[in-house]
């Protein structure tokens, strides 16, 4: 006996009558019939017993039935976990990141990767936003996108992509016709930034910590229209992803000004945990933010 038997047996007690198993099953009332009777001819007896235009199961079709039932939804579980072990299509993914920026463009990916993979919950974990590596090895997130990376036998990093950091300006301001800037030219600045501590601001770290240089004052400033606004009114200058800053150069009075003669590029990575064995849907995952912000963002 097939399982195409069973669903039949199944279908026609469940459903009450011979007609609706057959739209059920989506069969016509020829088919449903053949195999109906190929089902008793392997059994050797009958199944369904005809009285008063209803079907009766025999005391053979009630075994069958019960088999069935059990069949059937042994083989659903099954299945069910196989295309688990083979899509990772059910589970959950944590993930953060250590700078604010990259939460303009995560949420959208996460859209359009939900879409994909409905059943795989993404979560952003805000708070380790500013020690995403700790969090990481702490198993409190799964995935972490950085561009501070730290040598560590734990921790395995696969590239997502490159982009550069600007100085935002107001066009009134003296930087507003310089190739570039340099460290030095922040001596006397205001310079706004998102959120302290400094070390996790990308402008201190790279440019002007090496430098040993400290703007005049620094204003911490968790709102980016807020610190724009700032700007154009030349209260101060803030840093940009120069991908981040283009919308708004086409409508506000500001300009961008390059860090360093040969510009501040900096690569953005996928952190995992090197030692773990991650479902498929991670890896799916991450090739999906890599095709997504590489083809449609064009992050440069």
């Amino acid at each position: 006996m097939e399982i195409r038997h069973l669903k039949l047996i199944k279908a026609i007690v469940e459903e009450g009558s011979i007609t609706k198993a057959i739209d059920k099953l989506h069969l016509t009332q020829s088919a449903l019939s053949h195999q109906l009777k190929e089902a008793e001819y392997q059994l050797g007896t009958a199944i369904f017993l005809r009285t008063n235009k209803k079907l009766v199961l025999t005391k053979a079709g009630e075994k069958i039935y019960e088999l069935a039932n059990e069949i059937l939804n042994k083989l659903t579980e099954t299945q069910s976990q196989i295309k688990q072990m083979v899509f990772g299509e059910y589970g959950e993914i944590r993930i953060s990141t250590e700078c604010f920026s990259s939460y303009h463009w995560l949420p959208s990916v996460m859209k359009q990767f939900h879409l994909l993979y409905p059943n795989v919950e993404l979560k952003i974990v805000i708070e380790a936003t500013h020690i995403p590596l700790q969090k990481l090895l702490d198993n409190t997130i799964d995935i972490s996108i950085v561009s501070d990376t730290i040598k560590d036998n734990n921790i395995k990093y696969t590239e997502l992509f490159q982009d550069e950091v600007v100085m935002v300006v107001s066009e009134n301001h003296a930087w507003a016709n310089k190739k570039y800037v340099v460290a030095e030219d922040f001596a006397d600045e205001h310079l706004i930034i998102h959120s302290l501590p400094m070390e996790t601001v990308t402008i201190h770290q790279f440019l002007l910590a090496p430098a040993k240089v400290t703007p005049k004052k620094i204003t911490p400033m968790p709102l980016t229209e807020a610190s724009l606004e700032m700007v154009k009114a030349d209260m101060g200058v803030m840093s940009m992803a120069k991908w981040a800053l283009q919308p708004h150069l086409k409508s506000s009075p500001i300009r961008a000004i390059k860090v360093g003669k040969n510009g501040l590029k900096r690569k953005h990575f996928i952190a995992t945990r090197a030692n773990e064995n991650y479902p498929d849907y991670f890896h799916h995952f991450i090739n999906f933010l890599q095709n997504e912000i590489n083809l449609q963002w064009n992050i440069q």
